[in-house]
């Protein structure tokens, strides 16, 4: 595993969650490399969505794993002397069968592990919450007959057992799920039910020495961070180490939201 607590007191430019052609990013490898260069950056990690059991037009497909490699490889030499690159997987929770601690991720030599949930169970398929809210809409209408505490809290019972499970280094946007719960129903996040699992999250992560990502995509269309800024004096509270990531699509969005995130963080 990385040294993440000594390289992020030596820099602030980085990013360890970024997306490619491979999963569902708007580029290259090598376009986000030579954005990251550009704008700076000494440390810049590739983490797509990792093959999952079933079909998703979001994650990388198994067979097409060793090219990943392959051309990581070859970008980390070609650029060994302008920026540090690191091989890495959003490993998705999808139950105890498969997730980050499924032995197959520790065969691939990766430099770290995040660890994300995106999927809530439904009749033996496994359904994709994240993304649009249009979407979002569509599904809780499809399969879930717009049941939201049940979507809500099978998110959160997911994130507790990949916790429990193990296996990686960095939790990926461990609330999430309060993106498009708070569209759907405003206010849930006010709620107390919903504040008790934030609250066993946290504790959670806290009890298994996990690093939090805060995740700052959603800065400017959505105006919140993952988790939500007003969880972060409990981060600070525990001690939890914390990284800031923008889970780049674009090039042009590897800083975005980072260096408000971490003013406001390091505020606190």
């Amino acid at each position: 595993m990385l040294n993440f607590k000594e390289l992020t007191q030596q820099t602030q430019l980085y990013n360890f969650h970024s997306h490619t052609q491979l999963c569902d990013g708007h580029a290259t490898m090598r376009d986000f490399v030579a954005a990251a260069i550009g704008q700076g950056f000494t440390d810049y990690g590739f983490s797509p969505h990792s093959p999952i059991p079933f079909d998703s037009p979001c994650n990388i497909k198994m067979e097409n794993v060793e090219n990943y490699f392959h051309e990581f490889e070859s970008l980390k030499e070609e650029f060994k002397n302008k920026i540090n690159l690191y091989k890495s997987f959003e490993i998705d929770y999808i139950d105890s069968s498969w997730g980050p601690s499924n032995p197959y991720f520790d065969t691939l030599n990766l430099d770290y592990k995040i660890g994300s949930v995106h999927f809530i169970p439904h009749n033996g398929t496994h359904i994709d919450t994240d993304g649009s809210f249009n979407n979002f809409k569509i599904k809780m209408e499809t399969f879930f007959n717009n049941d939201i505490r049940y979507v809500v809290d099978t998110f959160y019972r997911q994130t507790l057992e990949m916790i429990n499970a193990g296996g990686f280094d960095i939790i990926g946007h461990f609330d999430k799920i309060g993106q498009n719960a708070g569209y759907f129903q405003p206010g849930i996040e006010e709620e107390q039910w919903y504040a008790k699992w934030i609250d066993k999250v946290i504790t959670a992560i806290k009890d298994c020495n996990i690093i939090v990502e805060i995740n700052t995509k959603s800065l400017a269309q959505h105006h919140r961070f993952f988790p939500n800024e007003r969880y972060f004096h409990l981060l600070k509270k525990y001690a939890i180490p914390v990284i800031f990531n923008s889970d780049a699509h674009h090039p042009d969005l590897i800083n975005a939201g980072r260096p408000e995130a971490i003013s406001i963080y390091n505020n606190l």
